[in-house]
Parts: structure tokens; C-alpha cells; sequence
């Protein structure tokens, strides 16, 4: 049978981690790329004002809808605990009372 035991297991050596760049390497390498890099349209914001207005109202809109049906959801959440509840509480009289008809039979 293999020992599986970790002591068995030679350390693996992981290369040291390279140092963290300099404020002066990060500002050269910003000051050489290109004006189309991706991390320059990454860091726009976006122009909303190019929104036509039917947009903006039909995102809104979705968002109401989206509230209005969480907040539905929500309260037949509610709802549903309190009859599962309800429920519950029958079912624990019910059996109640079975056991004592059951037990007046004998």
C-alpha cells in the first residue's frame, strides 16, 4: 500500500513573486500607450445625455416593473409562511385529537 502521507511528498520551490512596479514604470507605461488602448475606453463614462429619452423611460420603466414584482414575491413569501404555519399548527390539533379518539376507543 502507498504512503500517502504529505511527509512523503517533495516541496515543490514556486519562483519568488516579481516586485510590485514603481510609481515612475506605471507612469511611463501610461504615457507610451496609445490613445486607443482598451484600458482608456475602459475608463470612460459613459455619455448618457447620447440616450434618447424613449430609452431612458423604457429602463426605467423595466426597473419599476422589476421592484413591483420583487415586492410581490416578497409578500407571498409572507404570505405562504404564515398559511404553511396555519397548517402546521391543524395538523399538530388533528393528530392531537386523533390520538385521544384512539385512545377513548381502547
Amino acid at each position: 500500500m502507498m504512503n500517502m502521507n504529505s511527509r512523503g511528498k517533495k516541496r515543490v520551490l514556486l519562483p519568488s513573486r516579481p516586485s510590485p512596479p514603481t510609481v515612475d514604470h506605471i507612469l511611463e507605461d501610461i504615457s507610451g500607450a496609445a490613445p486607443t488602448d482598451p484600458v482608456f475606453s475602459i475608463l470612460e463614462k459613459p455619455n448618457v445625455s447620447s440616450c434618447p429619452d424613449e430609452d431612458v423611460e423604457r429602463t426605467f420603466q423595466q426597473c419599476r416593473r422589476h421592484v413591483d414584482v420583487n415586492q410581490q414575491l416578497h409578500d407571498a413569501k409572507v404570505h405562504l409562511i404564515r398559511q404553511r404555519d396555519e397548517l402546521r399548527a391543524s395538523g399538530e390539533r388533528l393528530d392531537w385529537d386523533v390520538s385521544e379518539v384512539k385512545g377513548g376507543l381502547l
